[in-house]
């Protein structure tokens, strides 16, 4: 068993400490860092996603995977694609169909912010305004009816962009649960390591 934790967009694999100081220490954990699995290739969800799978294919099986934001995404098709592989997984901020006037918005930030603004995010400005130009086709809609493991959602009570989409993914996935967790905003890994750690170990470790 490998407990799989993706990072989001601006975050890097380390935004993960303060949520894993609090889980049980015999477990197998992989972070991956998603700026550095792509390597030398053009930075596109697709190929950010064939590299997340590759790395995940490598891990010992099953897998429970914790994704936010982005991170959320890529667990949600790593567990549409292989779902053999998966015995569980949380998704945290997440969205099924990306939000085409979102995306935009964000993209007018990234263009309008300095390049020394992502010197801590993994990738370049360049990377993010490419990579999110790259995502606005993704839809899972039809598929999620389809997802048989157990599927725990989550979403901070000041995140209002994502809550919509917390609730139909826990209203559409058969075996889902949803949460919201008081106080936490968007990276609830940030804001809430312990009450996210929390629900972790009710989700996986003491069911």
């Amino acid at each position: 068993m490998t407990y799989v934790f993706i990072h989001g967009l601006g975050q890097t694999s380390s935004s993960w400490d303060k949520v894993i100081a609090h889980l049980p220490t015999d477990i197998q954990i992989y972070r991956p860092c998603l700026s550095a699995i792509v390597k030398d290739k053009q930075i596109t969800y697709e190929n950010l996603y064939n590299a997340f799978e590759n790395e995940c294919n490598r891990m010992e099986m099953p897998l429970c995977l914790c994704g936010i934001s982005l991170g959320a995404i890529l667990a949600l098709q790593y567990a549409l694609n292989n779902p053999q592989k998966v015995k569980s997984f949380m998704l945290i901020a997440p969205q099924y169909k990306m939000p085409r006037l979102l995306l935009g918005i964000q993209n007018i930030v990234f263009r309008i912010l300095p390049q020394t603004a992502f010197g801590s995010m993994g990738f370049s400005k360049r990377d993010m305004i490419a990579l999110t130009t790259s995502m606005k086709k993704i839809d899972f809609t039809s598929l999620l009816n389809e997802i048989a493991c157990p599927a725990f959602i989550v979403c901070g009570q000041k995140d209002r962009a994502n809550q919509n989409a917390a609730r139909i993914l826990a209203n559409t996935i058969p075996n889902a649960k949803l949460s919201f967790v008081e106080s936490a905003g968007h990276e609830v890994n940030i804001d809430t390591p312990v009450t996210l750690a929390d629900l972790i170990k009710k989700a996986w470790f003491y069911e």
